[in-house]
């Protein structure tokens, strides 16, 4: 089952909240901010005071925005709306909670005083405004760095094999081809390729530890399978059966179907 935005937005939160990166990031803010004296706080409050006030902000604005416009990101893109329109709101409505949270703080720290229409409005559209651009700097950003990294990891898979499993060179040459499965045989391991099989004198976990790279999963006490090499599945009960691409087919026992189904191998 996918997470609900809710679900994305909370794992995000408290991602951020542990990152040492993100707090520095936040102290600095605050503190550059505090050091200026924006929107008139240099002229009524003295400097400690507003060292503290603007880091307080700017942990406030980075976690409160992050959550809403992540929450409303997500809901927009599982409702298909395109990733700009979906980044303009979704940093709106952070903006929006923003300024919501700081009419509260500034009422609480400069009275009733603050409650200027005037005011109110050129903070509210500056806060939004902001919002909006950090939001669209920031998935901008993210794309970039992305892109760079997907495309240094494809010329890396063009110019480098992953190593052979260490099972295969147990194996005669002419059976060392893809790996399909190791099933337990008395005291050996039939390790199956897509070149033959062949009986191993060792245990079936030590044998699993030698499968190296090649992605798979032990789905029954005396079974590991290599999951590419899965071409179909059926329930049998409360267990299941797998079939293997060399035609043979492995039974999955009750305790395995859980991780079987997660795996995306089972309906």
């Amino acid at each position: 089952m996918s997470e609900t935005p809710y679900q994305i937005a909370r794992r995000e939160l408290q991602i951020l909240v542990t990152s040492r990166g993100a707090w520095i990031g936040i102290v600095a803010v605050g503190l550059i901010l505090g050091l200026a004296g924006p929107f008139g706080t240099e002229d009524v409050m003295r400097t400690l005071p507003r060292l503290v006030y603007w880091v307080v902000i700017a942990a406030i604005g980075f976690f409160a925005g992050s959550g809403s416009a992540t929450i409303v990101a997500e809901t927009l893109r599982a409702r298909r709306v395109g990733m700009w329109p979906a980044v303009i709101v979704a940093g709106a409505v952070a903006g929006f909670v923003n300024f919501a949270l700081l009419i509260v703080l500034n009422g609480a720290v400069f009275g009733t005083e603050f409650f200027e229409l005037d005011a109110i409005l050129i903070l509210g559209t500056n806060v939004i405004v902001i919002s909006i651009i950090i939001a669209a700097a920031f998935v901008g950003i993210q794309r970039h760095v992305t892109g760079a990294a997907e495309g240094q990891m494809k010329g890396a898979a063009t110019t480098a094999s992953p190593a052979p499993p260490r099972l295969l060179a147990r194996l005669p040459l002419e059976k060392r081809g893809r790996l399909i499965s190791i099933s337990v045989q008395d005291h050996y391991v039939e390790v199956a390729t897509s070149t033959g099989t062949d009986l191993i004198l060792m245990r079936l976990s030590d044998a699993m530890d030698e499968t190296g790279d090649v992605a798979g999963m032990q789905v029954h006490r005396s079974h590991w399978v290599a999951t590419g090499e899965v071409t179909a599945a059926r329930r049998d009960g409360a267990r299941a059966i797998l079939t293997l691409s060399d035609g043979r087919d492995i039974p999955v026992s009750r305790t395995y179907v859980p991780a079987v189904k997660e795996a995306g191998l089972l309906p």
